[in-house]
C-alpha cells in the first residue's frame, strides 16, 4: 500500500461522530476526508447532554474551548415529580463534577455543538470535508479499501485505510455489514421543542427550579426532560412517550394531542408546557441489534451507525464521541495490520455501549413506573444522598480512553 493510502481515512456523515472521527484521526497523523450526503449542513434535533466521559475528549480534541460559552454547566440533575413538582434527588454537578470527574458536564444546542466541530475541524490542514458527495460502494482490498463516491451525478473511486461509518440512526453503509438488519422502531417517541428562556411560557417553566439544572419530571405515562441551551438564553425540552411509527427522519410529523393527553394529569405548568410550548417536533426513537457486527476488513461504524439505543441514559452523543476516540487509538496503535485493530476496539467497545444500553433501559423502568414500583423510587431516591448518587455514576462519568 502506498503511504499516502496508508495514512489516509475516509469519513461517511458530518455529523457529531464523523466530525470528532476526523479529528481523532488527524490528531494521530492521518489524513481525512469527510463525505457528507447534505448539500447543506442544516441545523438539525435539539439540545443535547454532554458529561464528563464526553467532554474530556473534546477538551482533548481542541473543542471545548470553542463550545463552552455557547454552552451551560447545569448545577445538578434534578428528579422531580409531575404531578407534584416535588424534589425527588439530586446529582450534583456544576464543580462539583469537574472535582470528581475531571472534566464538566455541559449541556448544549446540537447546532452549537456542531458549529465548534466545524470550526475546529476547519482549522485542520489534514481535514477535509465535501458536501453533496455520498458513499455509493466500496470494495475491500488486501490492505485497506477503495470506496466509489457519488458526486454531482458521476462516481469516482478513491482508496483509504479505513472507511468509517458514521451517518447515524439511518445508516446506508450499515446494510453491507448487517445485511436485512435495518434500524427497528422501540416504540416511543421523542417530542422536542426549544422554547425562549425570557418568553412567557419560559418564565413560567423557570419558576419550577428548572433555570439552571438538568430536571427530569417523572410520570407514569410520560417523562419529561429539560434543561438551558444557548448560554441559558433558551430551553430545550423532551418528552418521551409511546407511540405509532412515524417518518423516518429529525422531523416526524405526529400528533401533539398524543403529547397533550399524556402530561395532563400533572401540574399545571407542565400541563401548560404541553399546550404552548410547541411546534412540538417528534422524532420516532429507533434502534439497532445489539449483537450485529461493527466492523469488516477495512470498515467501521461509530454512534448510531454501529447501535443506536434510547436515549434514556442522555450517553447517545457521548457513546459517538467515544467511539470516534478510541476507534482513532487503536487504528493508530496497529495501522500496519488494521484489521486486527478493528477487531479489538470493536471487543473492546461492546462491553461499555451495552452497559450504557442497560442503564437507559433502567431509567426508562423507573422513571415511567407507576404504583408500588413509583413509590419505591421515590423512597430510594429521598433517602439516598447527592453524594451517593454521584458515585452511582463514577463508572460512566468517570470512564477514560486508555486503550490499555
Amino acid at each position: 500500500m502506498d503511504v499516502s493510502r496508508s495514512r489516509r481515512v475516509i469519513v461517511a456523515g458530518a455529523g457529531v461522530a464523523g466530525l470528532c472521527a476526523a479529528l481523532a484521526f488527524a490528531r494521530r497523523g492521518f489524513s481525512v476526508d469527510i463525505f457528507e450526503r447534505s448539500k447543506k449542513l442544516e441545523e438539525v434535533g435539539a439540545g443535547l447532554q454532554l458529561s464528563p466521559n464526553a467532554t474530556r475528549i473534546l477538551g482533548s480534541l481542541g473543542v471545548l474551548e470553542t463550545l463552552r460559552p455557547l454552552a451551560v454547566a447545569p448545577r445538578g440533575v434534578v428528579l422531580r415529580d409531575a404531578r407534584t413538582l416535588d424534589e425527588l434527588g439530586c446529582v450534583p454537578l456544576g464543580e462539583a463534577a469537574e472535582r470528581r470527574w475531571r472534566a464538566p458536564y455541559l449541556v448544549a444546542h446540537r447546532a452549537d455543538l456542531q458549529k465548534a466541530l466545524l470550526e475546529t475541524a476547519a482549522a485542520q490542514p489534514s481535514i477535509q470535508l465535501f458536501t453533496g458527495a455520498a458513499v455509493a460502494g466500496f470494495e475491500h482490498q488486501d490492505q485497506g479499501i477503495t470506496v466509489s463516491l457519488r458526486r454531482s451525478g458521476t462516481v469516482e473511486k478513491q482508496g483509504a485505510l479505513l472507511l468509517v461509518g458514521a451517518d447515524g440512526v439511518w445508516s446506508a453503509l450499515r446494510g453491507s455489514l448487517q445485511p436485512g438488519q435495518p434500524s427497528r422502531f422501540s416504540g416511543e417517541l421523542a417530542w422536542r421543542t426549544v422554547v425562549a428562556a425570557d418568553s412567557e411560557i419560559g418564565r413560567a417553566f423557570a419558576a419550577t427550579g428548572a433555570r439552571s439544572v438538568v430536571t427530569a419530571f417523572l410520570h407514569s405515562d410520560f417523562h419529561l426532560i429539560a434543561y438551558p441551551v444557548r448560554s441559558g438564553a433558551a430551553f430545550n425540552l423532551v418528552a418521551f412517550t409511546p407511540g405509532q411509527r412515524i417518518a423516518e427522519d429529525w422531523t416526524g410529523n405526529a400528533d401533539a394531542a398524543l403529547l397533550e393527553r399524556a402530561m395532563r394529569r400533572t401540574a399545571p405548568t407542565l400541563a401548560r408546557l404541553a399546550r404552548e410550548a410547541g411546534p412540538w417536533t417528534a422524532w420516532p426513537i429507533h434502534t439497532v441489534r445489539p449483537d450485529a457486527p461493527w466492523t469488516a476488513p477495512g470498515i467501521a461504524l461509530i454512534g448510531d451507525a454501529a447501535h443506536a439505543m434510547t436515549p434514556f441514559a442522555a450517553q447517545g452523543a457521548a457513546m459517538a464521541i467515544e467511539d470516534a476516540e478510541t476507534l482513532a487509538a487503536f487504528v493508530a496503535a496497529n495501522p500496519a495490520n488494521a484489521p486486527a485493530a478493528l477487531t479489538a476496539w470493536e471487543r473492546t467497545r461492546r462491553p461499555r455501549v451495552a452497559a450504557v444500553a442497560r442503564r437507559g433501559a433502567f431509567n426508562h423502568f423507573a422513571w415511567q413506573a407507576w404504583g408500588p414500583v413509583a413509590f419505591a423510587r421515590n423512597l430510594v431516591l429521598k433517602t439516598r444522598s447527592p453524594e451517593k448518587l454521584a458515585a452511582d455514576m463514577d463508572w460512566l462519568y468517570g470512564w477514560n480512553t486508555e486503550i490499555g
